[in-house]
């Protein structure tokens, strides 16, 4: 494993720029800690380079992860060095330099998915992202406009959800509505039907809209199911799209399970 100790060594400045650019589509992205690490080791196998804080490198979780990166692969930097280019203050003092999966548009949409309509806070499209996995969906279709799903803080925020994901980036919306086998069911304020009274599809293309314009209106007029959820709206207008999803998305695995709305 080579040691680096020198923040002008040209690898060191490689990843300082790659730690700044750090979600653009098509680049290598830092996953920075030991759980995501860990998650890309058991999904995709070894990084394209693996970086650790020599100083931790005696920690059980690290030398574990050393031992599964091939010794060509490694970096040792002094702890300075890996803290400048943490994604977060408290860096675990571990990061996988990899380049995230660009799975293929299907032709053909016939599972639950979901479509994240340009959800611009990274907070809460990780949380969503998160979201999807732990509800059992499998495909998300994110629009041009939506948080970058590799950058640092979505993938904070996913704890891991993305290697449970097929995440489609960039996608034109209105273009792949014509390849869903499955109705489009939207979240709305008006004309929509009571989220608990409705009897949701078992497979469906649910889509969740921006946060303060909600979902594109030519988009939520081709939904098949207009949803909305009961809240104290003299409290607030809405919910926070990251909540409302949990909701929808919870309430359709409770009915697949259970066989009806009750």
């Amino acid at each position: 494993m080579k040691h680096i100790s020198s923040r002008e060594n040209p690898a060191v400045k490689a990843l300082a720029r790659l730690a700044g650019t750090a979600g653009k589509r098509g680049a290598p992205v830092l996953l920075d800690g030991v759980h995501l690490c860990q998650a890309w080791l058991q999904h995709h196998g070894e990084p394209d380079q693996a970086i650790f804080d020599i100083e931790r490198l005696s920690q059980p979780d690290i030398a574990a992860l050393a031992a599964s990166v091939s010794d060509g692969a490694c970096l040792a930097l002094d702890a300075r060095l890996m803290h400048s280019l943490a994604a977060v203050e408290s860096g675990q003092g571990v990061a996988f330099l990899v380049t995230p999966p660009v799975p293929a548009l299907p032709d053909d949409v016939d599972e639950n998915c979901v479509l994240f309509d340009r959800i611009q806070d990274p907070g809460n499209v990780g949380t969503l992202l998160r979201t999807c996995a732990a509800a059992g969906v499998k495909r998300v279709f994110l629009a041009t406009g939506t948080a970058a799903a590799w950058s640092p803080k979505v993938l904070r925020s996913g704890q891991g959800a993305h290697f449970a994901l097929a995440i489609h980036e960039h996608v034109d919306l209105p273009a792949l509505l014509p390849r869903l086998r499955v109705p489009l069911v939207a979240t709305a304020l008006d004309g929509a039907r009571n989220l608990y009274a409705s009897r949701l599809p078992e497979r469906c293309a649910w889509i969740f809209g921006h946060e303060g314009q909600g979902v594109d209106a030519a988009l939520l007029a081709a939904a098949s199911l207009k949803v909305c959820i009961p809240h104290d709206m003299a409290a607030v207008e809405s919910l926070n799209v990251g909540a409302a999803a949990a909701i929808c998305l919870f309430e359709q695995r409770r009915q697949a399970l259970h066989g009806g709305t009750r």
